[in-house]
């Protein structure tokens, strides 16, 4: 896999990553992310008891969701990276109110805390990736290996020509 090629990049991969660690362990071993979570493990389940069933669902998509963010990482969606922004802090909102109103255990809030954090992570990652954008004020890719960004003459990110050639 290639290394991500922005501070917004990192942000996502690092999320991605965790989002995959914790859908394995949450199906390979349901007690322990129970406990991570600060939920009951009982001895037993009853009749109804679907926590598993919900817990395998999840953890599932906990997996596939790590996987988006890696594929987003590796390929440098940068429209995925804002769109997460905004999905997290909504997940972060959600999931506060669910501590405060007493639907999930106090331990939850440690899922809304990482949920707000990464966010914030990643929308300042946006912004200063955005300020390492090559010089002239082009609109672009930020500068790095991999851009085709230049100064005068040549192009700009793929391959637009730079701003003054219009003149």
């Amino acid at each position: 896999m290639k290394l991500p090629r922005s501070i917004a990049g990192w942000t996502i991969a690092v999320f991605g990553v965790l989002a995959l660690a914790m859908g394995a362990l949450g199906l390979l071993w349901p007690e322990a992310q129970l406990r991570m979570l600060g939920l009951e493990v009982p001895e037993t389940r009853t009749a109804g008891d679907y926590t598993g069933t919900f817990l395998v669902a999840s953890s599932m998509a906990a997996f596939n969701m790590g996987v988006y963010y890696l594929l987003a990482t590796v390929t440098e969606w940068r429209a995925f990276y804002r769109f997460t922004v905004v999905f997290r802090l909504v997940t972060f909102t959600v999931f506060t109110i669910a501590v405060l109103a007493d639907i999930a255990p106090d331990g939850f809030f440690g899922v809304a805390a990482w949920e707000g954090l990464g966010a914030v992570a990643t929308a300042v990652g946006l912004r200063l990736d955005a300020r390492r954008v090559a010089p002239a004020g082009e609109v672009g890719t930020p500068a790095g290996p991999d851009s085709a960004v230049t100064v005068e003459g040549g192009t700009g990110a793929a391959g637009a020509a730079p701003a003054d050639a219009a003149r």
